[in-house]
């Protein structure tokens, strides 16, 4: 017979059962967060193009998001929390490695020397 703990809480881990309702809630977010990123570019809706790069941009993060949610099934409850954590830290160090590798081609662009007439080419 399986008792719950004195806490009141289950001491079986937590499994998460995706369902079809959480699929497809997931595969429509997943669609709408696609199709107004091609849009914003392709109708060229804003006129800087800054905007529209932080907003493509914003829209990844919550893509990610999504999917982590409801494709992964990942949160703070799945394994005591260590899932989360290892997400967490796998995040941390592909933003440092890409920009370290970002400064790194900037600096190396701006400290290059120019090229000689001689190998320039004007069309």
């Amino acid at each position: 017979m399986n008792h719950p703990s004195s806490s009141g809480h289950d001491d079986a881990p937590h499994v998460h059962q995706g369902s079809l309702h959480g699929y497809l809630t997931g595969f429509v977010l997943a669609a709408i967060l696609t199709i107004i990123p091609f849009w914003l570019v392709m109708g060229h809706v804003f006129s800087s193009h800054w905007l529209t790069i932080t907003i493509v941009l914003a829209l990844a993060v919550v893509q990610i998001l999504v999917h982590v949610i409801y494709f992964l099934h990942l949160d703070t409850h799945s394994e005591g929390g260590w899932n989360m954590l290892a997400f967490i830290f796998t995040i941390v160090l592909v933003v440092i490695v890409l920009g370290a590798s970002i400064w790194v081609m900037y600096n190396e662009n701006a400290l290059m020397m120019p090229m000689s007439p001689q190998y320039q080419h004007s069309e």
